[in-house]
């Protein structure tokens, strides 16, 4: 069972620009795509951007236009690349696997990774 770990938040000014790493334990070959969620102080976690084996992103379109994600299989990582921060932006960041097409995502969360927006 591969594990995920989340790295890279940390405070940043509105209008800034964070990546985010998603470091799996193991070889990510075989995962078919590995998402970033986030979760904002008494809000539901959602679905920030997935990306597909071999390299296809999905992002919602609340999510269009300011977030990048990228995979690199030889790395086992996933990045996520945000800009032109906002406040709304505020969140725990995780990152999540899905085994299959259509399968659901892991039922296990990590840590994740807190990235506060603010002046």
């Amino acid at each position: 069972q591969v594990q995920l770990v989340e790295s890279g938040g940390g405070l940043v000014r509105p209008g800034g620009s964070l990546r985010l790493t998603c470091k799996a334990s193991g070889n990510i070959d075989s995962i078919w795509a590995i998402g970033w969620y986030r979760q904002a102080p008494g809000k539901q976690r959602e679905l920030v951007a997935s990306v597909a084996r071999p390299n296809n992103p999905y992002y919602p379109n609340a999510m269009k236009g300011r977030f990048t994600i990228s995979r690199d299989n030889s790395e086992n990582s996933v990045y996520l690349q945000m800009s032109r921060l906002r406040p709304e932006d505020t969140a725990v960041y995780y990152c999540n696997h899905q085994l299959q097409p259509r399968g659901p995502w892991d039922a296990a969360w990590g840590q994740g990774t807190p990235v506060p927006v603010s002046s």
